[in-house]
């Protein structure tokens, strides 16, 4: 027997009672017995006798039988042999090979095929010792318990026979047709059929494995709680919390604080302090400090919201991401800003609504709504929807600007290199010499722009309808001059880093 199994049976018999600290100053009723033949056996003892045939034993509202046994009426106790019953109660019959029964303590032991046995379950094992002024049971060896649906096994098992409780420690095994349990130290009810785990603990089904230190389980309604690393994962999808609610019947799982979600499909990792999960609607909610890791291998993507939705499109059966109230990413070539995000995993593509403003390099870009087209390592396109601008900074001078109905800038090696603006195109741009000497700033109007840029210098310019162009001396252009209308510079607002998206100005 293992040291810590030991100390915990000695603290139960201490606890309970033992046959030898029995009070010899107590009355103790005496063991009555019928048989069909009995005889004394003197080589044992004066007071012995070798009961045989149909042998029964009443000792207060306990009833055994037996095939044969051996009474020691002194000591008050007796050893019985052979198809041995013990009727505890109106619920609980025990069953075995040999029975060792001391009448001043009723404490039974029972040694081979024994089997205890009560409405709601069967006790299997090879020794068992009960206590009937308790009516507790404990073994020390093994035990299989099996109910309605569920076997488990353990080394070491303690029954409360009158709250239907079953405490089980060392190599604890609990197998249901839906799932198996693994765990340390449990604590089960058979009437409710309630499982407490208090030790590292694994359940694994074909949908999903759960692993906890601590928690219960409703094997009979299959609902859950899982505390201490949590931990809950299927063959696409994990879910880590320091306390975790799983409903299997309805597959809806609930963490609370330290919660990580991961989609190991599509790469991308959720976390928070509060998430839920729908497994039939392939939802996940996440709020409380959430953040979208888009992971990739040279510069993953950071996503913060107030609330992060993720759920499979029915029709892709790719997920989609929504990020929504005060939402704000980035990635070092790539930041940006907007009360709501939906993510596209299907073609990667991101969606900004209302106020979005998107920053790449130098440039900031603007507009009533963004898409931003983009692969694991690079931004391939940004569509501009509606009062669209696009603005970068020339040094102590002022503002290149690019401004239309609605815009596309395309970028080459996450580097903007083409712009073209289609319906109402306005630009300014301060134009140089080859050695950065100012040669003037150039205001045009246009129907249609296609602007080729190199950093923040303008390479070409395409007036494709109307073109209204003015190159105006530095001088002669007053302040007020050169900024569009609707202009406004956000540097203030954008993310500096991962940490940095959880702040909102």
């Amino acid at each position: 027997m293992s040291q810590p199994v030991l100390r915990i049976y000695l603290f139960l018999l201490l606890l309970f009672g033992y046959p030898g600290f029995a009070s010899a100053q107590d009355e103790k009723t005496p063991i009555d017995w019928e048989a069909g033949t009995f005889e004394f056996d003197r080589r044992i003892g004066d007071d012995v006798r070798r009961l045989i045939d149909d042998v029964v034993f009443t000792h207060e509202d306990t009833r055994m039988y037996c095939d044969s046994a051996y009474l020691y009426s002194e000591a008050n106790s007796l050893r019985a042999f052979s198809n041995i019953v013990i009727e505890v109660s109106d619920t609980v019959t025990i069953f075995g090979d040999k029975l060792f029964y001391n009448g001043n303590t009723r404490w039974a032991e029972l040694t081979g095929n024994v089997r205890m046995i009560d409405p709601q379950m069967t006790l299997y094992t090879e020794y068992l010792e009960y206590d009937l002024d308790n009516n507790t049971a404990v073994y020390v060896d093994g035990g299989r318990i099996v109910d309605q649906e569920n076997e488990l096994v353990s080394r070491w098992g303690f029954y409360f026979a009158d709250e239907k409780e079953f405490f089980f420690r060392d190599e604890v095994v609990l197998i249901n047709p839906e799932y198996t349990m693994d765990t340390d130290t449990m604590k089960y009810n058979t009437a409710t059929e309630v499982a407490y785990f208090f030790g590292p603990t694994t359940i694994v089904s074909e949908q999903n494995t759960i692993f906890c230190r601590n928690g219960w389980y409703d094997t009979r309604n299959d609902i859950a709680r899982f505390s201490h690393d949590a931990f809950f994962t299927n063959k696409e999808q994990s879910m880590t919390g320091d306390s975790v609610y799983y409903d299997r019947n309805s597959g809806y799982g609930r963490a609370v604080n330290n919660v990580l979600i991961r989609d190991s499909i599509e790469n991308v990792i959720i976390t928070g302090h509060f998430g839920e999960h729908f497994e039939e609607l392939g939802l996940s909610v996440v709020t409380r400090e959430a953040m979208l890791t888009m992971i990739a291998d040279n510069d993953s993507l950071f996503l913060h919201a107030d609330t992060l939705k993720s759920v499979v499109d029915e029709e892709t059966d790719k997920r989609k991401v929504f990020a929504y109230h005060r939402a704000r990413f980035y990635r070092t070539d790539l930041q940006g800003l907007s009360d709501s995000i939906v993510y596209h995993t299907s073609d990667s593509t991101i969606y900004m609504y209302h106020n979005p403003v998107l920053w790449s390099e130098m440039y900031q870009l603007t507009a009533n709504h963004v898409e931003v087209k983009t692969t694991e390592d690079e931004v391939k396109w940004v569509n501009l929807h509606d009062a669209a601008f696009i603005v970068s900074e020339q040094e102590n001078m002022g503002f290149n600007q690019m401004k239309g109905r609605m815009m596309t800038g395309h970028f080459r090696d996450n580097a903007l290199w083409r712009v073209d603006v289609d319906g109402n195109g306005e630009t300014v741009f301060f134009i140089r010499e080859e050695d950065g000497k100012l040669v003037g700033i150039n205001k045009a109007i246009s129907s249609n722009i296609i602007i080729f840029v190199d950093g923040t210098e303008v390479t070409g310019i395409q007036f494709v309808r109307q073109p209204e162009a003015t190159l105006f001396p530095p001088e002669d252009l007053p302040e007020d001059q050169r900024l569009l209308h609707n202009f406004q510079w956000l540097d203030h607002r954008r993310p500096r880093d991962k940490w940095d998206i959880f702040e909102w100005r």
